[in-house]
């Protein structure tokens, strides 16, 4: 007996899913090249001060008097953002969603401290490894996308992969004791970023405006260096300054750029295949600082090999897994199963 139409089921996904899939993706390798900029920006301010604990600060500090600028004159966002301590408070959403920016906060300190003796495309990739590994226990567990992402060979391939692209771009690193021990920084800062993006969505969510998410990300960033920063100064062991070359100010509002853009991708795409689609952008858009840029880095043979790989990493994992599983473990349609699923029942 023949099937209804309606029941056929395809062996491949919808044209226009697989095109929708392909233009985020190009949009988050672009989005990925503003990692690389903003880095080189902070550690050349982190070698300017002298101090790259003042340099994370100065680039939070930017970015959040931009922000406020943005929403304060609007009465909405406004009073989204001096409603959100009192949400926090009464624990209107997981209170962990509230301290993402402490994430942006690692990842700006460790670049004021460690890019001017890594270089951009060491430093990147060390973060990238980081956030891979931490985009795959996220998608797993269904860590803001809607439904969990299985492990499909496709996506464990496309991890391992992108580790694989770290490690050829550190590897001419390994003699130097002090520059590997300077990458565990980014990488810690990778592990703790990967999750990021979905506090930063929730929020946005929460208030109403991805605009006013943003702003809290930058404000706890801010709060916490700063805070840090106070504590060094009453013990002696820091002072302030501020540079006075105009581009050295750009880190905050670079990063503000890239949160959003993350935020705003990472519902459409899940973390991981964000985090290895953004690793191709990174990778070109540190190659191409530390080649141009005079006193960045060393771009080696095996750097360039790593960015090919991380490539094919990205392109890997952009294969669907043939289902997904809601929170209770029970398996949602794909378009593996005939049925193209709502932007709201899948994410990649």
């Amino acid at each position: 007996m023949t099937a209804p139409q309606d029941n056929v089921v395809h062996d491949r996904p919808p044209v226009a899913k697989t095109a929708s899939v392909g233009l985020f993706v190009l949009f988050t390798v672009l989005a990925g090249t503003l990692g690389p900029m903003q880095s080189a920006v902070n550690g050349r301010l982190g070698t300017d001060l002298g101090d790259g604990h003042l340099a994370s600060i100065v680039s939070f500090g930017s970015g959040l008097l931009l922000m406020l600028v943005i929403i304060l004159p609007r009465v909405s966002t406004r009073r989204a953002f001096l409603a959100l301590p009192g949400q926090l408070r009464r624990g209107t959403i997981p209170w962990p969603n509230f301290f993402a920016g402490l994430c942006g906060a690692v990842i700006v300190l460790s670049e004021g401290i460690s890019v001017g003796a890594l270089g951009v495309a060491t430093f990147q990739t060390a973060l990238i490894s980081g956030m891979v590994i931490s985009g795959v226990v996220c998608d797993r567990l269904g860590i803001g996308i809607p439904f969990k992402q299985a492990l499909s060979v496709f996506r464990l391939i496309g991890a391992v992969l992108a580790v694989v692209a770290t490690v050829l771009v550190v590897s001419p690193n390994f003699e130097t004791p002090h520059a590997l021990a300077l990458i565990v920084l980014p990488f810690a800062g990778g592990l703790l970023a990967g999750w990021q993006p979905a506090g930063n969505s929730n929020i946005g969510k929460l208030a109403g405006s991805m605009l006013v998410s943003i702003t809290w990300n930058f404000l706890i960033g801010f709060l916490f260096l700063t805070v840090a920063f106070i504590i060094r100064m009453g013990t002696g062991h820091a002072s302030f300054a501020l540079p006075d070359t105009w581009w050295m100010y750009l880190g905050g509002p670079l990063g503000l750029a890239s949160i959003g853009l993350m935020a705003i991708l990472v519902r459409r795409l899940g973390l991981l295949l964000l985090a290895l689609s953004s690793t191709a952008g990174q990778l070109v858009g540190s190659i191409l600082i530390d080649s141009l840029l005079p006193g960045m880095g060393v771009v080696h043979v095996v750097t360039v090999l790593g960015a090919l790989v991380a490539l094919c990493a990205s392109a890997i994992a952009m294969i669907p897994s043939k289902h997904v599983r809601d929170e209770s473990g029970a398996r949602q349609l794909t378009a593996h199963d005939g049925i193209e699923p709502s932007s709201e029942e899948v994410s990649s």
